[in-house]
């Protein structure tokens, strides 16, 4: 169970890792690696110089001492020079320890500094060597996804690919189906209960039964126009002698004046 967590685990980092910011990391830590041997050369060049004024501070007192020393041997007071001389020997141990120390301490800033321009350089190589490498892998991971765009098989574009398939399936079914409704109303199968479709037979009575009914229709629009003119004949004849009738008498009485 272990092995197959720490399996999957890795595959997971795996998948999730971007050696890009991997690279920045890396450089990242380096960065602060120098930072830490700047810091220690930049103490142990403290630690020197505090040896250095001390060192100078001794002499000088060494060199005082030396001076008291020759004038109470002048004087005539051989135990005051031979007390100066005592603690000019005591500060001398004291010189020549911090000089051991200060030797020291200055191989040990001269092997910092030489160990941080070795690591500055190696940082700076390895800061151009990741933009190389970042810049590689940014072009290789463009690269592939537009082959994979091409290709069809980026999971984008099989997103895609899938959904067409689905609406060309869907729409393959719509007509199927529609053709099959279509076929069973007008085999009678399924009754069109809007009234709107008819089987072949049903139209073909529909067809006979109203052009019997036009022709009845025209016979009877025939015998109409017949009659209609034998009766309005008739009307203008009769129109024709009223009107005679009433212009006769008006000429009568133009006569009868005369």
């Amino acid at each position: 169970m272990g092995m197959i967590f720490r399996a999957k685990a890795n595959k997971a980092l795996d998948r999730a890792e971007d050696p890009r910011e991997t690279l920045d990391y890396s450089y990242q830590k380096q960065l602060e690696l120098l930072q830490k041997v700047r810091r220690g050369v930049a103490d142990v060049a403290t630690s020197r110089k505090r040896l250095e004024l001390q060192l100078n501070q001794l002499q000088s007192q060494s060199g005082k001492l030396e001076d008291q020393g020759r004038k109470a041997l002048a004087l005539g007071r051989e135990d005051l020079a031979r007390e100066a001389l005592s603690r000019r020997a005591a500060l001398q141990q004291q010189v020549t320890d911090l000089e051991t120390q200060h030797s020291t301490l200055q191989g040990e800033e001269e092997k910092l500094t030489l160990a941080a321009q070795r690591l500055q350089a190696k940082v700076d190589a390895f800061r151009t060597k990741k933009e190389t490498i970042k810049a590689t892998y940014t072009a290789a991971q463009a690269q592939t996804r537009i082959g994979e765009a091409f290709s069809g098989i980026s999971e984008e574009m099989g997103d895609v690919g899938l959904a067409i398939q689905r609406a060309e399936d869907k729409t393959a079914q719509l007509q199927a189906r529609a053709g099959a409704i279509d076929e069973l109303l007008a085999s009678g199968a399924l009754d069109d209960q809007s009234g709107m479709h008819k089987d072949d037979i049903q139209a073909e009575l529909d067809r006979l039964s109203g052009g019997t009914d036009v022709e009845l229709e025209l016979q009877r629009m025939k015998a109409e126009l017949a009659g209609g003119t034998s009766g309005g004949q008739q009307a203008i004849e009769g129109g024709s002698t009223e009107e005679q009738s009433r212009q006769q008498p008006q000429d009568t009485p133009r006569f009868d004046k005369q």
